[in-house]
């Protein structure tokens, strides 16, 4: 039943996706950024113990609850980890009303074409099936996308939708994110090769069949409309890609019917060394913030 519970939620409620799936490589940038040097931790297990701190403060403060946060999106590292005495994944859904997705990619592959594919994802089956025991609900998966190439966008997108469908299969819903990167030098052609190809494997899939999209937000407002309207996508999620998220709201607001999955521009302002009230205060008005802007 929870399935389902979830489905009307993303669908129907305002709101927007938490990203709290900083991985090995973006962790130590994360926390730093927080307020906890390297040199405060030794090691990889003790740097995961570190953003599991940062993270269960985040959740389980008052401010972070399903009113109007529709998602969130975990690491693995943080799914196997407890918040509260029950996993992170049903903390999330049981006591906050707050839909878990998981990333489910292992990095970046070399770049080639001016793109940047997913690696194998070796026993993604056995990660999905745990994933469902955790009641999450769906996956998250991310490509880069450095330059205006036709044939390197379409092998970006061919990928993800090649494992999006094992990962429909396997009752979950995806998040396919071919992310374009802000610096990309013809940003504007390369949003446009991908909205092609999007649609084009979008009119593909079978009338069940039913992914999310997670996307640079554009250089022209309004140009992913056609995404958005599309009968096999339940949402399309903006990542926030280095903007500021003053920047990152003010760019949201503007292309209606896209809600955010932000990160950085989440976790922004917010430190280690804060009282529980301003570490509240801060983390309230960025989700307010952040809400309004996701409901245009």
């Amino acid at each position: 039943m929870s399935f389902e519970q979830q489905l009307t939620k993303v669908l129907s409620q305002d709101g927007f996706l938490a990203a709290l799936d900083q991985s090995g490589g973006s962790t130590p940038k994360a926390l730093k950024l927080y307020g906890v040097p390297e040199s405060a931790y030794s090691g990889e297990e003790a740097m995961y113990a570190k953003v599991h701190e940062m993270r269960t403060r985040i959740v389980t403060s008052p401010a972070f609850n399903g009113d109007r946060i529709l998602g969130a999106i975990l690491f693995e590292n943080t799914m196997d980890r407890q918040i509260c005495g029950k996993g992170s994944a049903q903390y999330l859904w049981q006591e906050k009303r707050v839909v878990p997705f998981l990333k489910v990619d292992k990095g970046l592959a070399a770049e080639s074409d001016g793109v940047q594919l997913m690696k194998d994802i070796p026993e993604l089956d056995k990660l999905l099936a745990r994933a469902q025991k955790n009641m999450v609900f769906g996956t998250k998966m991310r490509s880069v996308i450095k330059q205006a190439n036709e044939a390197g966008i379409e092998k970006v997108v061919a990928q993800q939708f090649e494992i999006g469908l094992k990962i429909v299969a396997a009752g979950l819903v995806p998040i396919i994110e071919p992310e374009v990167d802000i610096d990309c030098p013809d940003k504007l052609a390369a949003e446009d090769m991908l909205e092609s190809a999007l649609c084009a494997h979008l009119d593909e899939l079978a009338p069940d069949q039913t992914v999310m999209l997670k996307l640079t937000l554009p250089e022209i407002d309004n140009s992913y409309s056609r995404l958005i309207e599309h009968p096999n996508v339940a949402r399309v999620v903006a990542l926030s890609g280095g903007y500021s998220r003053a920047r990152s709201n003010q760019k949201l607001a503007r292309n209606n019917g896209m809600i955010a999955s932000f990160s950085r521009a989440l976790t922004e302002g917010l430190s280690a060394q804060q009282s529980e009230a301003d570490f509240n205060a801060a983390l309230d008005d960025a989700i307010q913030s952040i809400f309004e802007a996701s409901r245009t």
